[in-house]
């Protein structure tokens, strides 16, 4: 961290939201270094780091939760402050207000109404004083502390937002961090800016060269193996290492079987003949088929599929000899699914192959350079790295592959079929120019089969259910909106075109309440 030890910075404070991350991320977004601390550690970065402002996240507990322990002294640091959903009530307990179980909770978005002028909402709220945020929430501030005053109510959170303007505290019960508040980084640039007053420090090159720098102290002189997918985030972990570390770098690319049509040779194609890079194909299609059989649980799968990885990996480390490091995409929202990146008390959604499902010793060391990043800031950087917009901007493709979209048991046959399917839908998309408005879009063949009639004849067989979402991080996520034109002629593309199928369904729900992948 030599290179960021002098830059002014916005330090976040986890209490174990799923959103943390974003909020650090909407800060760097703006120009803006951030930091994310865990609240048993915040005093220890307030002595040494050149902190100008704090933002206190959200979270999963109750303000009167044991587990959370904030000393009041935090406010006595005369630095700027701004706490979000959980984060403003913590502020108000602190600080001698009240927090109570509310009567109606609001989870999806409210409409907050404008009570007094606050530089904090400056260009927030619409020419009726009102706006659209996201809440999610049970408990409520329902007196404040002394000294504050109201900024907004929303009809169940009379004290949707707060400020001790001459401390320059501030308390908003919303998320302006996610993309459904409306103008919600204008709240954002407005504390960082016109409070905090930090000027713009960070940008996509400081951050390449902060990875880079990082792995050749980490590093050395040794040789790392690449997990190489050929998605996005390995690819991008492959470009940064191998511009740390040039020819100490091997890529290892697993075909599993569960690989989307042709993807293998997409891969081999990219990598050995394109970017000149040391790569090793392993046909393991047979050994994933066999370990996943009869194995329904999606947790089971994950495990099995991530333990396999690292037994391949640490097997060809053997053969090739003085390797220690295994580097893998890994992202933060995978992290903050699987676990809790700085220890707070995040709620577990799902173990991910690459972290919930690695197993517990393992005789390779981890490098993860894209942990703490987002999908969309892993993309700047691939293209900073002078990758093709073509693979940057490639739809996100899950490491456990058609795994998690086959739900229940795995067969050849059902693997058949869905690389078929997924294949037209895909196919489909680009030739209606519809790709790239989509963050990520897939085809699942569901565990159930229906009767239908083809030729007068009885048919028996799966459902494919079509998935395609809009997205900024990958955290939150609505469906696309296909029109019926579309829907039905990739409909009859599939039932006509690939035997075993014959229906087809689309996902219509949104992240939350479900996740993006089916398992």
């Amino acid at each position: 961290m030599n290179l960021n030890k002098n830059l002014e910075r916005i330090l976040i404070v986890d209490f174990g939201s799923q959103y943390t991350q974003l909020i650090a991320r909407r800060v760097r977004e703006i120009g803006v270094f951030s930091e994310i601390v865990n609240h048993n550690n915040l005093y220890k970065y307030l002595k040494i780091h050149n902190v100008k402002g704090i933002i206190l996240s959200g979270g999963p507990l109750n303000v009167n939760n044991k587990l959370i322990k904030i000393n009041k002294n935090l406010f006595k640091f005369n630095i700027p402050i701004l706490g979000i959903c959980f984060g403003h009530q913590i502020i108000s307990k602190l600080l001698g207000g009240k927090v109570k179980e509310s009567k109606f909770r609001e989870f999806g978005n409210a409409f907050i109404n404008k009570k007094n002028k606050s530089i904090l909402t400056q260009g927030f709220f619409d020419n009726k004083n009102k706006n659209s945020v996201w809440m999610s929430h049970a408990d409520i501030v329902h007196k404040l502390p002394k000294n504050f005053k109201i900024i907004a109510s929303s009809k169940n959170s009379k004290y949707a937002a707060i400020e001790n303007r001459k401390k320059k505290i501030y308390g908003v019960q919303f998320h302006p961090e996610v993309s459904h508040t409306d103008k919600g980084i204008n709240l954002i640039k407005n504390f960082v800016f016109l409070i905090c007053k930090i000027k713009k420090n960070w940008s996509v090159k400081n951050q390449k060269k902060k990875l880079i720098n990082e792995i050749k102290l980490e590093v050395g002189n040794q040789k790392v193996i690449c997990a190489l997918s050929g998605g996005v985030d390995s690819s991008v972990v492959a470009k940064l290492i191998h511009k740390a570390i040039n020819k100490n770098l091997v890529c290892i690319f697993v075909n599993t079987g569960l690989l989307r049509k042709n993807e293998e040779k997409e891969v081999i194609k990219t990598f050995r003949k394109k970017f000149k890079i040391n790569l090793i194909y392993i046909n393991a299609k047979k050994l994933f088929l066999k370990k996943l059989k009869n194995v329904a649980d999606p947790e089971k799968k994950r495990k099995i599929i991530g333990n396999l990885f690292i037994k391949i990996f640490e097997k060809k480390s053997k053969q090739l000899k003085n390797i220690k490091y295994l580097a893998q995409g890994t992202l933060y929202p995978d992290l903050i699914e699987s676990k809790s990146a700085t220890g707070s008390p995040t709620s577990k959604i799902k173990s991910h192959h690459n972290v919930g499902g690695l197993p517990r010793k393992m005789k390779l060391k981890l490098i993860e350079p894209l942990k703490y990043l987002f999908k969309d800031e892993v993309r700047r950087l691939g293209l900073e790295l002078s990758l093709s917009e073509a693979l940057i901007y490639r739809h996100p493709f899950p490491g456990p592959g058609l795994a998690i979209r086959i739900p229940g048991n795995i067969t050849e046959e059902k693997v058949k079929i869905l690389k078929e399917a997924d294949c037209l839908f895909i196919n489909h998309l680009k030739l209606n120019n519809l790709y790239d408005k989509i963050w990520q879009a897939y085809a699942a063949l569901l565990p159930v089969k229906t009767v239908g009639v083809m030729g007068d004849n009885r048919t028996y067989e799966y459902i494919c259910l079509l998935r395609a979402i809009t997205s900024e991080d990958g955290m939150t996520a609505d469906f696309f909106n296909f029109d019926k034109k579309f829907l039905q002629t990739i409909s009859n593309k599939i039932i006509n075109n690939v035997k075993g199928i014959n229906r087809v369904v689309v996902d219509v729900t949104s992240k939350p309440p479900s996740t993006i992948e089916l398992e």
